[in-house]
């Protein structure tokens, strides 16, 4: 098992002092099937007022605070370490159709664990171009994983990863319409895609550590947080991928949490409240490996 031990740290600039502030944090890992969390704490400066801890529907850990004195600025930062075991591929498979025919049919804990990611949301929604990404993919009686691993070699090597392309608001018909984006509109492509076929399809938050070129010194805070995707395929269970890297199982990636899609575990969310003023935000994460 290998360890990683990660740094998130958000910070706003105010103008003006703002006298409230109300903040939803998505940063704190979850175990899975190959990640064991060790430790795992937010610091948030200044002191808030009011602190909840708690799980949301996905699973996912939440941190709710309320600072409620003036303050010129805030600042987040989670500390995480974590374990990894690395992934394999499955070496069966099952053809996608009994997939989909499974999940339409599932009840109790089945149901509850499938259900919510098969249904398109306003991040994913039903697009007739996704026809192009799927239609040549999901043939009559092909194999769940080697169909999901011919899209996510597709749309690796279809889609142009641009940082000026893309923000949050960006519509997926314009990703798809242009083949760029970065690697939150890959997974959104994917959940998107997969949904379409009737797969269920979760939209997974996390981070990769940023490995500098050989020869070249590893810069601290330069690494990013990533979003990947997971297909459910019946008796095999989840399968990670990542359609901005083409690795089915992913590698060197650590999971905060999942949901329908980025709505679902946007890092950190709020509102602050005070006098009209400008504001700043910077972000820097470091992800390196325990030695």
């Amino acid at each position: 098992m290998r360890t990683f031990r990660v740094e998130h740290r958000t910070e706003y600039s105010y103008g003006t002092a703002m006298t409230d502030g109300f903040t939803v944090a998505r940063l704190l890992p979850r175990d899975t099937p190959l990640q064991v969390v060790h430790s795992a704490r937010i610091d948030v400066s200044p002191i808030p007022d009011e602190w909840e801890e708690s799980l949301d529907p996905f699973g996912n850990r939440v941190v709710h605070f309320a600072v409620h004195s003036p303050h010129v600025s805030l600042t987040v930062v989670s500390h995480i370490e974590v374990g990894l075991e690395t992934g394999t591929a499955p070496d069966s498979d099952v053809p996608w159709q009994d997939v989909v025919a499974d999940a339409r049919g599932a009840r109790g804990d089945l149901a509850a664990d499938v259900a919510p990611f098969l249904a398109h949301t306003v991040q994913t929604p039903a697009l007739p171009e996704l026809a192009a990404l799927t239609g040549d993919v999901f043939t009559d009686g092909r194999g769940v994983v080697a169909a999901v691993q011919h899209l996510c070699h597709r749309i690796f090597n279809d889609f142009q990863f641009d940082s000026t392309f893309s923000d949050l608001s960006t519509p997926l018909d314009a990703v798809l319409a242009a083949r760029r984006g970065v690697c939150q509109d890959f997974a959104h492509v994917s959940c998107a895609a997969l949904r379409s076929v009737g797969l269920p399809a979760r939209y997974v938050s996390g981070y990769i550590e940023t490995l500098p070129p050989p020869g070249e010194p590893r810069l601290v805070g330069v690494d990013a947080s990533h979003a990947w995707c997971s297909v459910w395929a019946g008796d095999l269970g989840w399968l990670d991928f990542d359609p901005t890297n083409n690795q089915l199982p992913p590698l060197r990636h650590i999971t905060v949490g999942w949901g329908r899609d980025y709505d679902d575990v946007a890092p950190v969310r709020g509102v602050v409240i005070g006098p009209p003023s400008s504001q700043t935000l910077s972000v820097s994460v470091d992800v390196a490996e325990r030695s």
